[in-house]
């Protein structure tokens, strides 16, 4: 009896620890990732994030406004900064180019005159110091406390309405001032609109141009205290009338204070009316605090879709920081009612769909959007469906959207590789051959370059600008058309795009090693060439870059790149150079773009966001690993300087994410990941049919970096890449990691690369 006691009681401790351990197991997956999250990340240095509240690709960014008209502010607010001048409703997160912060409001404690017309943020009569200190942002919800006001606000926000609470001291004075007129860097007001509604509602809209050149935003505001007393205000004249039309327009509104300190208001925007905006507006029985409860929900939700485990917090939050800013945009543009303006003021329904703008195209392309396909394909299509419907506008794909506008910023056309990677993944909420029929129109039309990339079969420099970095896009471009061309069994078209695609091989230097502009006798170079100079968009061969940063853009071809080098060994030594060359850029107009430098790889712009995995199609897997170690190292870190350059909404983070857990689209619409170096001992991707795919780094750590061996569900695996139907189907990934490099492992023997190519 005291034997059987005694197994009774270890039977019954090992049920516990075993209990306890799937317990703790269990709490490691649920736990609330958005706290790891930190918005300030990217709001300093040049990250050109925002602070402030939103929810995943949510209509509205309600954020703080410095009221700067320079670069770094280019979403309204840099962590550099200590003045507020109101919250907005419309932000860009880690653009290069600067517009938005639409509808600002502004609580203060005292009346402020409206009429005169601030020469810089000096001059405005409603501005507020504010302390870091008493500033906090997390997922769907900001505070900071206005000492010049003595106002603690907080904001949140729903898919299209935002929350605004605004806690005064007792006995001040509470008011509200709303500016329509006020604008930041390219951006101004044509004309503006107020109306005073009722004792709780004012409604009104605001018509710019600057990025966006015809952006029209209606807004509707519901506050919970009537509205006591108003004074409206018309390019400097002020009204006692309940309605104002001009140039500028503001307002300042009064409301009881007697009762409670506290002011909140609901606003709601719409680029189609103010009825939509009415329409757009919550429910009355919403609040403040189940708002935010459910934007802290819909962000867990969202950022749960990839579950990393690693005992290093600062990885955590460096990681579900990325996994947050990829998911801010695109931004949804569709009213409830399905409704949108574009910008030849048509307005489009979307059905079964909703729409998006903010579309990035040059820099998501990369990385972004293959993320989306893995851990948001339901918005995909939608996606795809919103580029088309600017398709029936103008006939000619979107290059970058925003609000509705075509601003024709950056150079290619690169919702076409956004659109086969979908297809090509199985995505087919969309008409594939209308897509396919909007691909063929935009790349065989004559705009932009096109008309001598089509004669020419390159763009010679001395026609056009930038002309290597166009000609070596667009015939990635191409290739990608050639792509979805042969998927519809469209064989003429497949044949015709894909020797297109070839053009690169027309501005290959095999002497120098590098892409260089050619003239249009198609034999002479551009002299004199230094791989090192650049300047800004303007008499010059790179985009926002030189030749070191643009020469390995073949992400279609790269084995067909070596092979134009001379080879793996020419190959990767000169790939290896551009890692370990001076850092010098020279020129007398260099781009503000170039920053993250590694030698002359420039991780803070998108061009050189492949490079790294390129040393696996040239039988040396290992440089990929310790470059793409070393970046993730080196480029990211947990203050407001966290970015090396422009977030560019979503794309640098994009490739951290994927980065991270060790797989990156080098060839964006090619189906495929190439392997690089997993930082964290396991990563859980969540899938559609509740199937999950793990990436286990077993032995991982700061120094073992380097493959040493893999399995994929329990069998050996050797490639360097990993396709996106392996991931769907669910499994295991493998590593054991190690400090130095198995220079064995991922290495194609000659058989298989004749066989590949």
């Amino acid at each position: 009896m005291i034997m059987k006691n005694k197994y009774l009681i270890i039977l019954s401790a090992i049920l516990i620890v075993s209990c306890a351990k799937k317990t703790e197991t269990l709490t490691s997956k649920n736990e609330n990732v958005s706290s790891y999250v930190d918005p300030f990340i990217g709001t300093g240095g040049h990250g050109h994030t925002y602070p402030g509240a939103t929810v995943p690709f949510g209509m509205l960014q309600v954020s703080p406004v410095n009221g700067i008209s320079e670069w770094d502010w280019c979403s309204g607010y840099h962590y550099s900064d200590d003045v507020a001048i109101g919250f907005s409703h419309l932000s860009l997160s880690g653009t290069g180019i600067g517009d938005l912060a639409d509808i600002l409001f502004m609580p203060v404690n005292k009346a402020v005159d409206l009429s005169t017309n601030p020469i810089s943020r000096d001059s405005i009569p409603y501005k507020s110091s504010y302390s870091h200190k008493n500033e906090k942002a997390t997922p769907g919800y900001y505070q900071v406390f206005l000492e010049n006001h003595n106002v603690n606000v907080e904001l949140t926000t729903s898919k299209r309405t935002a929350y605004h609470k605004y806690t005064f001291k007792e006995g001040d004075t509470q008011s509200v001032v709303i500016n329509l007129g006020f604008a930041i860097n390219w951006d101004k007001s044509i004309e503006t609109f107020l109306k005073v509604e009722d004792e709780h509602t004012i409604s009104g809209y605001r018509n710019s141009t600057g990025w966006a050149k015809n952006q029209k935003v209606f807004f509707v505001a519901k506050f919970s205290k009537p509205i006591v007393n108003y004074k409206l205000s018309a390019d400097g004249n002020t009204t006692d009338k309940d309605l104002v039309k001009g140039i500028k327009t503001s307002t300042q509104l009064f409301f009881d204070g007697a009762k409670n300190k506290e002011l909140l208001a609901k606003v709601a925007l719409s680029s189609v009316s103010v009825e939509n905006a009415k329409d757009n507006l919550d429910a009355k029985e919403e609040t403040f605090e189940t708002t935010k409860s459910e934007a802290e929900t819909l962000w867990n939700s969202a950022l749960s879709q990839i579950v990393v485990e690693t005992p290093t917090d600062s990885l955590k939050t460096i990681f579900y920081t990325s996994l947050y800013h990829a998911q801010l945009a695109p931004v949804t543009f569709s009213d409830k009612n399905g409704q949108f303006r574009l910008e030849n003021d048509s307005i489009v329904t979307a059905k079964n769909y909703t729409a998006y703008s903010t579309l990035s195209l040059w820099d998501t392309f990369r990385a972004e959007h293959p993320l989306l396909t893995l851990i948001a394909p339901d918005r995909v299509s939608d996606m795809v469906n919103s580029m088309l419907a600017f398709y029936d506008t103008k006939k000619i794909l979107p290059v970058w959207t925003l609000y509705g506008n075509e601003t024709n910023t950056m150079t290619g056309y690169h919702s076409i590789p956004v659109i086969v990677d979908a297809y090509q993944k199985g995505i087919r909420g969309f008409d594939a051959e209308k897509a396919y029929e909007a691909m063929k129109n935009t790349m065989m039309q004559d705009d932009r370059g096109l008309i001598y990339y089509k004669k020419y079969g390159f763009i010679p420099y001395s026609l056009l600008d930038e002309s290597v970095t166009i000609t070596l896009e667009y015939a990635y471009d191409d290739w990608c058309v050639a792509q979805m061309a042969r998927a519809l069994g469209k064989e003429a078209d497949y044949q015709y795009f894909l020797n297109r695609s070839k053009a690169y091989q027309q501005l290959f230097d095999k002497k120098s090693g590098f892409m260089r502009g050619k003239s249009v006798d198609g034999k002479s170079w551009n002299a004199p060439f230094d791989p090192k100079h650049s300047n800004h968009r303007e008499q010059t061969d790179y985009t926002e870059g030189n030749a070191w940063q643009h020469s390995w853009f073949v992400p279609q071809a790269v084995d067909d790149l070596i092979a134009i080098h001379g080879g793996n060994e020419i190959f990767t030594s000169r790939l290896e150079k551009l890692f370990t060359e001076s850092s010098e850029i020279t020129g007398d107009n260099v781009s503000a773009d170039i920053t993250g430098l590694i030698g002359q790889y420039a991780h803070g712009n998108e061009p050189s966001h492949h490079i790294a995995y390129m040393f696996n199609h040239a039988n040396q897997p290992w440089r990929t690993q310790y470059w793409a170690r070393h970046i993730m190292d080196t480029q990211y870190n947990t203050t407001p300087n966290g970015l090396s350059g422009n977030e560019d909404c979503g794309q640098m983070s994009a490739w951290y994410v994927l980065s991270s857990i060790g797989l990156y689209p080098m060839n964006p619409a090619s189906g495929e990941y190439e392997i690089g170096s997993p930082i964290f001992e396991k990563s859980t991707i969540k899938l559609p049919e509740n199937k999950t795919f793990m990436i286990e780094a077993e032995y991982v750590s700061h120094t073992n970096f380097y493959i040493q061996s893999a399995t994929l569900n329990g069998k050996p695996f050797t490639k360097t890449t990993l396709s996106h139907q392996d991931i769907l189907k669910g499994g295991t990934l493998h590593f054991v990691m190690g400090n130095k490099p198995n220079k064995n492992w991922g290495i194609k023997n000659k058989a298989q690369q004749l066989t590949k190519k």
